[in-house]
């Protein structure tokens, strides 16, 4: 009967570390329609201990914008129902208390005027999808989520 006991309160006490270290993780929100993508992002967020929800729409990603919270929003430019533009404009005018500096978006589209207005409705920075490694998506979101070391941040805060 003690053993069964101490077997309930181990079991209690590993359950309750395990949810206090998630509760502890970021969220972030990929929101992306190539489902490689997403995938990819996705394997490689979550083995670095973050908590990742993927929404495949624009209409699909406001929906999770506006009713969750994230510390960080992946999001693609290019998607089907509302683009990523289109998702910040109807930010802007719900008056949402998401901010703009949470945001990065996502693109493959390296020399088109389509960047540089998304980076004037005010996201934190924009990363081409065909020039970056999974170490550099890594080193952006800890850049952004304010986990860089020193060393790194500085090499990289320019690309921000």
């Amino acid at each position: 009967m003690i053993k069964n006991i101490f077997k309930s309160v181990f079991v209690l006490a590993f359950l309750r570390s395990i949810y206090y270290i998630k509760s502890m993780a970021k969220r972030i929100l990929i929101v992306d329609d190539d489902l490689f993508i997403r995938e990819l992002y996705e394997e490689i967020l979550k083995s670095e201990g973050y908590v990742v929800e993927t929404a495949s729409g624009g209409k699909q990603g406001l929906e999770m914008i506006t009713q969750n919270q994230y510390d960080l929003i992946l999001l693609d430019i290019m998607l089907p129902q509302i683009d990523g533009i289109g998702i910040i404009t109807k930010l802007k005018e719900s008056q949402s208390k998401v901010p703009l500096s949470s945001i990065i978006f996502l693109t493959n589209l390296s020399r088109d005027p389509v960047v540089k207005e998304a980076l004037a409705v005010g996201v934190r920075s924009c990363l081409i999808k065909s020039d970056i490694t999974p170490e550099q998506l890594l080193e952006q979101v800890k850049i952004a989520l304010g986990k860089s070391s020193v060393k790194q941040s500085n090499n990289s805060s320019e690309q921000l």
